[in-house]
């Protein structure tokens, strides 16, 4: 497997986030430009008329500080998933704007439920626990970097404040966890170098002939003239071997 292969910047990196942050705002304004309020597209638990929320609360706002506050999230971790997640981006997103929004519709309040925060509440999770999952090097600093920038998100999985969907956020981090445990992908092969290697031998290793048991740096011309000092001596020393041999079979005097 190619190190690194799915690790690459490209403008879908920042055009993704872009796209959706733009798209939101544009909702909000439409809104108020034209007066109408569709806060009645959110999610209505436990109503078939609600279920449409599932598809349509993610682009609603009722105000520009809800709006702000899910701006600046959203396109962080959409770019984040996007960079360190490409094979599984879009399905990321799906499941997790449907399956919150189908969660929160289960066992949320009789009240229409709006905002990006469901979706982002499972990129949180699902990058904070798949990359304690996987181990791998990069993963990890980033679930890091995730509870850096929002730890403080799990304080709103809880009914603290009046008018706040702690059942959408609640319902968007299972989803996240979820998706960790089960969405398959495959994670770049650590750098295994070659003194780690089975079978690894360090006098024949080309770096390390260089040095002397004391430590000292060995030019390369002194190492050719040691192979060639040992190829004379063993070359001679089968030469009088032979010559040797040959004596003893004619009955020659055995000395040299």
């Amino acid at each position: 497997m190619k190190r690194d292969y799915d690790f690459k910047f490209d403008t879908s990196v920042i055009a993704l986030p872009l796209f959706f942050v733009l798209f939101i705002w544009l909702v909000y304004w439409f809104e108020i430009r034209f007066g109408y309020d569709f806060t009645s597209y959110g999610v209505y638990p436990r109503t078939f008329k609600g279920l449409r929320g599932v598809l349509f609360s993610p682009f609603i706002h009722s105000s520009i500080e809800h709006l702000y506050n899910n701006t600046i999230p959203s396109f962080v971790m959409l770019m984040a998933v996007r960079y360190f997640y490409r094979d599984i981006t879009i399905k990321v997103i799906v499941i997790g704007i449907i399956a919150s929004g189908v969660l929160t519709w289960l066992i949320g309040r009789p009240s229409y439920h709006i905002g990006a925060s469901g979706l982002i509440y499972a990129l949180v999770s699902f990058v904070f626990f798949k990359g304690v999952i996987t181990r791998y090097f990069r993963l990890v600093a980033l679930s890091l970097i995730v509870v850096f920038l929002y730890g403080s998100f799990l304080w709103y999985l809880f009914p603290i404040e009046d008018g706040i969907s702690w059942e959408g956020h609640l319902s968007g981090f299972v989803v996240g966890l979820l998706m960790a445990l089960f969405i398959k992908r495959s994670i770049p092969l650590a750098t295994k170098y070659k003194w780690e290697e089975d079978g690894y031998q360090e006098d024949n290793d080309p770096f390390l002939r260089h040095f002397d048991e004391h430590g000292n740096f060995i030019p390369s011309s002194e190492l050719d003239k040691d192979v060639d000092s040992n190829t004379h001596t063993f070359e001679a020393g089968t030469r009088i071997h032979y010559h040797y041999t040959r004596k003893k079979e004619i009955g020659e005097d055995d000395q040299l």
